[in-house]
């Protein structure tokens, strides 16, 4: 869970950023529409103005956006999914035949490696006739579902970076439709340039603003699918060398002696 410091952090860094992106779209709106006048530019309240309700929609995205990175800088580490000091104490445990210490020690660090070693234990003591294939198999599905876990977090940049142009493409078209539907409709005096650049505007930032939170939404969606992948393959590591460890105390009845069934 993000705390709430960091989901502060994200919003106030996203503010920064929309201020620095304001100034980009403001300049290329400026440069196609002839309302800027005699101006150079426009200002931040001119290009928000222009891009309308979608830029309110393409804020939120962006700031959902951010705090998602954050998050991920956050738990996809290796002292996260299956931190060292814990599968070292696990083994020591393993190889002491103290399995209800494992269990304890999995109890109060909660984390992918904790979960798939607590559904390893619980197959152990509750199948009545556990070999070595029933707890592989039980120690796979448990780490298949981590591992879902684990990536499917980072889907949700994914999703930003293609919702973000879509939105983009939907203020080019109503920007589009602005600009000359006063045209097709007959209405000279609606037809002023100062409505079509108007219009014309709204289409530039809405899509500039849409590629602008896109594009690094879908770089770091990259990075950190690549993150999300070396992490798994810790866990893998990590999960059949607790495996292993277990499958070499003994026999199965030797097992459950030793696990707590309180």
């Amino acid at each position: 869970m993000m705390s709430k410091k960091m989901v502060l952090g994200a919003f106030a860094s996203m503010g920064l950023v929309l201020c620095a992106v304001a100034q980009e779209t403001a300049e290329v709106a400026a440069g196609a529409s002839p309302a800027a006048g005699a101006h150079a530019g426009l200002s931040f309240k001119q290009a928000w103005e222009y891009g309308g309700w979608i830029m309110w929609v393409l804020a939120a995205v962006s700031v959902f956006a951010l705090a998602m990175v954050f998050y991920f800088l956050t738990v996809l580490r290796a002292n996260t999914v299956a931190p060292r000091a814990l599968l070292i104490d696990i083994l020591a445990r393993v190889r002491a035949n103290d399995l209800n210490e494992v269990r304890r020690l999995c109890d109060r660090h909660p984390c992918p490696l904790a979960a798939v070693v607590l559904a390893t234990l619980d197959c152990l003591r509750n199948v009545p006739q556990c070999d070595v294939s029933l707890l592989r198999g039980a120690t796979e599905a448990e780490g298949a579902r981590q591992a879902d876990a684990i990536q499917g977090q980072t889907e949700f940049l994914l999703d930003v970076s293609t919702i973000a142009p879509l939105l983009g493409l939907l203020g080019t078209v109503l920007g589009m439709m602005a600009a000359f539907g006063s045209v097709a409709s007959g209405d000279v005096a609606g037809a002023k340039p100062v409505v079509l650049a108007a219009g014309v505007s709204k289409a530039i930032v809405t899509t500039v603003f849409g590629l602008i939170v896109a594009i690094p939404s879908m770089a770091f969606y990259a990075w950190f699918r690549r993150c999300a992948s070396r992490q798994i393959a810790n866990l893998e590591t990590a999960s059949l060398e607790v495996l292993t460890a277990i499958i070499g105390m003994g026999t199965k009845a030797g097992f459950i002696d030793r696990i707590d069934k309180a």
